[in-house]
């Protein structure tokens, strides 16, 4: 009974420690969807900010001008609920991933969705498409890729759950598709196509309308909800062959997650291009706060996700005159964030 009466204590410990987790990261969301509202080159006071939300979500009237109405809410309002969807969408997709590989070196883009979806965005361009096509193409075209990835690795593997084969059919793909990508740059017009190309391959959400999330939402939560509903699942597949055991379907679960991932991916790199890192480096520092535990990880990395591109995104249109593409920056943080945790895998000092 004592036994008991302890577990019962750290249980309840647990889940009081990872609700007041929850709070922090909650409110440190909110404090940085604060501050990108007040970053731009058009200054507008918190106080104007505060009366303009209020009168967009409940009415409530107010003194301001059409430009600061236009700058809060058709500009940065989109831009900033953008960054959250793309940011936690990236965050949670990378935790599901190095949950079912084992392998917290693993990326959103390890079986070639973001690959895929840049080389659907890059020939939709070359053939002058519209923008609202041209996300349908890198959307089809990222879904392609992992789809090629997943049925090539069961063909090679006889049907057998060989997780090191889909990796490994996943970068193949993802080789194809960055060489087709150069294939079509190449082809393409230096004067017009071609930047267009390069700048959508670099990641950006500044132009990015209330359309674009409305294209976005059903995606992102078809693809968010079963990776909450399953994440206690992914604690049970680090246990290998003791899962299938359990009577746990192992390949289901890979499957159902895989898919989840992909579509988040895809319909972010669809909308926002190909932004690295974040699927990376995110969950990490979920983890080293939070635990292995992936019950935590996966909500507080969507939390942790959207405040970080947040944060980022701000810095791309706030450091210098001119804005940075968000892909620059994500991987100018992302890249030294990748040797240090290559340093503590391999037991090095800094």
């Amino acid at each position: 009974m004592g036994e008991k009466a302890e577990d019962g204590r750290e249980r309840r410990g647990a889940e009081a420690g990872g609700a007041l987790l929850f709070l922090l990261f909650f409110f440190g969301l909110l404090f940085a969807v604060g501050i990108s509202f007040l970053i731009g080159r058009y200054p507008v006071g918190p106080g104007t900010v505060l009366r303009m939300l209020l009168f967009r979500l409940f009415g409530v009237p107010g003194n301001w001008n059409k430009a600061e109405l236009t700058v809060v809410l058709d500009i940065r309002l989109p831009r900033i609920l953008a960054a959250m969807l793309v940011g936690s969408a990236l965050a949670i997709s990378g935790a599901a991933y190095q949950g079912i590989f084992k392998n917290p070196m693993v990326s959103p883009d390890i079986l070639g969705a973001s690959a895929g979806a840049g080389i659907g965005a890059a020939i939709a361009l070359l053939l002058g498409f519209p923008p609202a096509l041209v996300q349908i193409s890198a959307f089809a075209f990222g879904i392609l890729a992992v789809f090629l990835a997943y049925s090539l690795s069961r063909a090679l593997g006889k049907g057998e759950d060989a997780v090191l084969l889909l990796v490994l059919c996943g970068m193949v793909i993802s080789t194809l598709c960055q060489s087709g990508i150069s294939f079509v740059k190449y082809v393409a017009d230096p004067n017009s196509t071609l930047p267009e190309i390069t700048y959508w391959l670099m990641g950006s959400i500044a132009k990015v309308s209330y359309r674009d999330l409305r294209t976005l939402l059903p995606a992102y939560g078809i693809g968010l909800l079963p990776l909450l509903l399953l994440r206690w699942r992914l604690n049970v597949l680090s246990l290998g062959e003791e899962a299938k055991a359990l009577g746990i379907n192992t390949g289901k679960i890979r499957l159902i997650t895989i898919i989840s991932s992909t579509l988040l991916t895809a319909a972010t790199v669809s909308v926002a291009g190909i932004v690295g890192f974040v699927g990376l480096m995110v969950p990490h520092l979920v983890r080293f706060i939070a635990g292995p535990n992936y019950r935590r990880v996966l909500p507080l990395s969507v939390l942790a996700g959207a405040c970080f591109l947040l944060l980022t995104d701000d810095l791309c249109r706030g450091m210098l005159p001119y804005e940075i593409p968000l892909g620059i920056l994500s991987s100018v943080i992302g890249g030294p964030f990748f040797v240090l945790i290559l340093f503590q895998r391999r037991g090095g000092n800094l």
